[in-house]
């Protein structure tokens, strides 16, 4: 068994609440190997648990911003969820069969593993009619009008039940800390693994009117504070830090190797082998000299014309 697991944004906007409920019901049709639970008590959520036949577990641990803690979510979804396989799962993704398929291959594996991949971001207004081959039909919208979102941030994870022993405090729906989450798998030597070949989700977009002054999740204080408990920067991981790759059918592959990527594995070693930070920066900086009349140098780097974009942490959009 599958036990899926997520904090739903309250139900008071009338697209959020068409959109989560369009999510979860596409859960709870991936079968009876899948449980789902809805952590917290946002307004709505206990109706919404009980019209869509899922279990509600209202009690979740926030900071002092009221926001819940991701390490109250594991704790929660480990104690109440049958589960031998775990998915945290953003509240607005669409899941389709070969969720399931892909992740129950993977666990035959002998070696801890953690699963992730890109989305397919799609403008959904009106509820899903889950009924004969929806599936199908859903695909050929997003093959027409869907977008592939970029290898940055993770809207959904998969892993044993016994990894993450104990999950650091992090804020849901704050950058920082599925990358942090990427890192940990790293540094543990698991298999990380990128499933975009293998796993299709469909991330319904939405605003982010939810958030204080309605502006995207990287620039508030409780992102910078998810990046002081990660570690730092370098402890920044992403999509594009996976060490193996699904395939169309499922089948475990070695991540593709290119100029970038070694460049990027060169960058991350002294990460993942010591994590001395004087060491990590001064290899970043070695191979982003760049970066470092950037960041260090900004006189120099106005003069030479090296412009750049503003360092962001780039997490989820939960």
């Amino acid at each position: 068994m599958i036990t899926i697991f997520s904090t739903p944004k309250p139900f008071t906007d009338p697209h959020i609440a068409i959109i989560q409920r369009n999510a979860i019901q596409s859960w709870k049709m991936l079968g009876e190997d899948v449980e789902v639970l809805l952590l917290g008590d946002e307004t709505g959520l206990e109706q919404a648990a009980y019209e869509l036949g899922v279990k509600w577990i209202p009690e979740l641990e926030r900071n002092s911003d009221g926001t819940p803690l991701i390490s109250s979510m594991f704790e929660l979804a480990k104690r109440n969820g049958q589960g031998k396989l775990m998915a945290i799962v953003n509240a607005d993704i669409i899941l389709l069969p070969n969720f399931v398929k892909t992740a129950q291959y993977i666990a035959e594996q002998d070696k801890p593993f953690l699963l992730m991949g890109q989305r397919w971001d799609l403008d959904v207004r009106k509820p899903l009619t889950f009924e004969g081959e929806w599936q199908s039909g859903l695909l050929g919208i997003v093959k027409r009008e869907g977008k592939l979102h970029k290898s940055k941030g993770s809207d959904y994870f998969i892993f044993p039940r016994d990894a993450f022993p104990h999950f650091p405090k992090f804020a849901i729906g704050r950058a920082g800390w599925d990358n942090w989450t990427i890192y940990h798998a790293r540094k543990e030597n698991w298999i990380v693994a990128d499933a975009t070949d293998a796993i299709t989700v469909i991330h319904q977009q939405h605003d982010y009117s939810h958030l204080p002054g309605g502006k995207i999740h990287y620039t508030l204080p409780e992102s910078d504070e998810n990046l002081r408990i990660a570690g730092g920067k370098r402890h920044i991981f992403t999509l594009f830090d996976a060490n193996f790759r699904l395939d169309r059918e499922g089948r475990i592959r070695n991540a593709a190797f290119n100029p970038v990527k070694i460049k990027r594995e060169l960058e991350i070693f002294s990460i993942l082998h010591g994590d001395i930070p004087a060491l990590n920066n001064f290899m970043f900086y070695l191979l982003n000299p760049r970066k470092f009349i950037r960041h260090k140098l900004p006189k120099l780097a106005r003069i030479l014309g090296i412009k750049g974009k503003a360092d962001e942490i780039r997490g989820d959009d939960l």
